[in-house]
Parts: C-alpha cells; structure tokens; sequence
C-alpha cells in the first residue's frame, strides 16, 4: 500500500522582513581590515536618518570605538563600499535617498590604517 504525504504549501517565516521593523530598518557596517570587530555590526536606523548622523552619533557609540585605532580615523579620507562597489555617501542626505535600504551592507575603509601595530585586526 502506497500512502502519499499531503504536501503544503507554507510560506517560511521570516522574521526580519522590514516589515516587522516598525518604520525603521537595518543597516550592517564594516571595517575593512580591523577584526578586532570580526564581523559587520547591525545599525537600528531610520531611513530618513542623514548619513552624518550615522558618522557623528551611531558609530561613535558602536563597538566600532572600542578599537584603538577608532579616533584617528580621518574621515575625509574614509573609503566607503556598498556592499562590493564604491559608494560615495552625502554627508547630508538621507539613507533612504542615496538607496540604504533595509540589511544594506556599507563598508568603511580606513587606508592609513591597518589595525593594532599593523596586524590587520
């Protein structure tokens, strides 16, 4: 006797649907070459938070500042990625204006520095 499982269609759950943010979304940032901080932190944000906000408040408070490298960074002289492709944010504008969507991926360069004594961490 042959017996067939009913097969259903059940859409998965997914629980971190912009959806279920309630107006805000998430923004994950790296720091190129300093895993001392191993892996991209996630950002509460608005998406009509100014990237400058994101610079002078979020950052500044992250584990990001806890690397001893944080205060020398020359920010003038940051380069930034989108993921994988060069970005060159607006200091003023909105996220949501220079396309930062919900889990977008900004990456953040610092060339004059290299991580603790050179180590890359």
């Amino acid at each position: 006797m042959h017996t067939h499982a009913q097969q259903t269609s059940v859409p998965p759950l997914v629980r971190d649907r912009v959806d279920n943010f309630h107006g805000q979304q998430l923004l994950y940032v790296g720091w190129d070459h300093h895993t001392m901080i191993c892996a991209p932190i996630a950002l509460l944000v608005s998406p009509e938070l100014r990237f400058g906000e994101v610079i002078d408040d979020l950052l500044p408070a992250s584990a990001f500042a806890l690397h001893p490298e944080w205060p020398q960074i020359d920010w003038a002289h940051v380069e930034w990625l989108l993921a994988d492709s060069p970005f060159a944010p607006e200091y003023n504008a909105t996220l949501k204006t220079q396309g930062l969507g919900h889990k977008a991926y900004l990456r953040l360069r610092t060339p004059a520095l290299h991580g603790i004594a050179g180590s890359g961490a």
